[in-house]
């Protein structure tokens, strides 16, 4: 048998470890999963025979890596600072090992470590990262074995609740990490590439300038930049791409109303709010308006954003329950983010019965023979439940594949990789498809960049 160990056992794991365990009797694959909370792995294996969960703590160095040693791969599940640990660990032992997570300037550093042993790290391996980069790299790669020229990419990706489950003004609800989506945005000006100039959107303008999408099927959505569209121009071969521009898609109108947070200062997370734990949601509303002694708050707001009674984002403010009195933030010395997390999570948190979605947009310029093309390419994936969610299963099922694939010695290329070669992406995308994972192609008449016009 063949150990792979699985460190990490959240809400992503789901169908990783199905995937793993369905092929475990015709791979002779035994799946180690070790967590801090055993229980959580017990729970994902159940009583499978070629299974079994252990007590992990990435911490405790004896622990980790008595189990990596024992691995003959490693996926690590964890949050994206804790790689770096397992990473080493896998180096020093010899071990390969797949992660989700983004490349960090410590990973990227152990790259020739991983070549002078042979070892792949493999990383960027889920959803975006990842499907993303394959599914684009592949329409890349064929455009240029024909002679194109690519002159645009545009790239958008959104996390957001089922049509079906689609039940509040603002059309959203936690799919992923509340805290990533308070946070979205900040730290950098939003930087992109729009017909050779340079073009950059400040954090407190970056949800007035969207862009919209249509996507067949499922209506329109908008799409606001993300911080750096320029980080994968070299690595996807565009160096002289005169378009290029990569952002998060959500359902019209929710970046406006979003907007109120970022403009009163609500999704903050420099600073610390005094007393915090005995404010009530509408005490820390009136936190960043000015004084009245007899204006309301729900007037104060109002006025200080010129919101009229009757528009749609007003309602939304209301549907959030921001003016209640009687609602506690609880949390000592929170920042602003934090308790706008907390009060988010009251009414975007996912029913039992909600399902989520998954949406992915591609639109791909280049010139051929003297003409221009366009190719519009989308994917849409709907979660069956709340442990077998379409964000689970995008970003697992491609670890699994991937794991797999190395194990086997179907990828072979050592170093710390990402997802951007036909050796992985091809027979990944091949067998993606056969769990609904399909990414929709056609040729439409070129349409040039769509500028942000919101």
């Amino acid at each position: 048998m063949r150990n792979i160990l699985i460190i990490g056992s959240g809400k992503s794991t789901s169908y990783l470890l199905k995937y793993l365990l369905d092929k475990s009797h015709s791979e002779a694959l035994h799946i180690i999963v070790g967590d801090i909370n055993i229980d959580n792995a017990k729970k994902g294996i159940g009583n499978h025979p070629n299974a079994e969960a252990i007590l992990l703590d990435v911490f405790n160095e004896a622990s980790r890596t008595e189990a990596i040693k024992n691995a003959d791969i490693v996926v690590s599940m964890l949050p994206a600072r804790f790689h770096i640990e397992v990473a080493k660990d896998c180096i020093e032992y010899g071990k390969h090992m797949v992660t989700a997570s983004y490349v960090s300037k410590e990973m990227r550093a152990l790259d020739e470590a991983a070549k002078a042993k042979g070892l792949i790290l493999m990383n960027e391996i889920g959803v975006d990262p990842g499907i993303d980069h394959m599914s684009a790299m592949q329409v890349l790669d064929g455009i240029i074995s024909k002679g194109g020229n690519v002159i645009l990419f545009e790239s958008f990706t959104g996390g957001l609740v089922a049509p079906e489950s689609d039940n509040n003004l603002w059309n959203y609800k936690f799919t992923w990490n509340p805290r990533n989506v308070v946070v979205a945005g900040q730290g950098s000006a939003a930087k992109f590439l729009q017909e050779n100039a340079y073009k950059y959107i400040p954090y407190h303008r970056l949800f007035r300038r969207t862009e919209f999408l249509d996507i067949e099927g499922f209506g329109r959505f908008e799409a606001y930049a993300n911080r750096d569209s320029l980080k994968y121009q070299s690595v996807y071969g565009l160096d002289h791409v005169r378009t290029l521009y990569r952002g998060t898609m959500r359902r019209v109108g929710f970046s406006r109303a979003w907007n109120i947070f970022v403009t009163l200062g609500m999704t903050d997370d420099s600073y610390t709010i005094d007393d915090s734990e005995n404010m009530s949601y509408r005490d820390f509303t009136n936190a960043f308006l000015t004084y009245s002694h007899s204006d309301s708050v729900e007037l104060k707001l109002r006025h200080a954003l010129k919101i009229d009674q009757d528009d749609i984002v007003w309602d939304k403010l209301i549907e959030l329950d921001i003016f209640n009195p009687d609602k506690m933030v609880g949390l000592k010395k929170a920042t602003p983010a934090q308790i706008l997390q907390k009060i988010l999570m009251d009414s975007w948190t996912l029913e039992e019965n909600d399902k989520d979605m998954i949406v992915m947009y591609h639109k791909f310029g280049y010139e051929l023979d003297g003409k221009k093309h366009q190719i519009d390419a989308n994917m849409v994936v709907l979660g069956e439940d709340q442990t077998y969610t379409a964000m689970a299963k995008t970003v697992g099922l491609p670890v699994a594949m991937a794991t797999l694939a190395i194990l086997n010695k179907k990828i072979t290329s050592p170093g710390v990789q990402i997802p951007i070669t036909k050796e992985v992406y091809d027979p990944i995308l091949k067998e993606l498809k056969d769990f609904g994972i399909v990414f929709n192609e056609r040729e439409v008449p070129y349409l040039g960049y769509n500028p942000l016009n919101n």
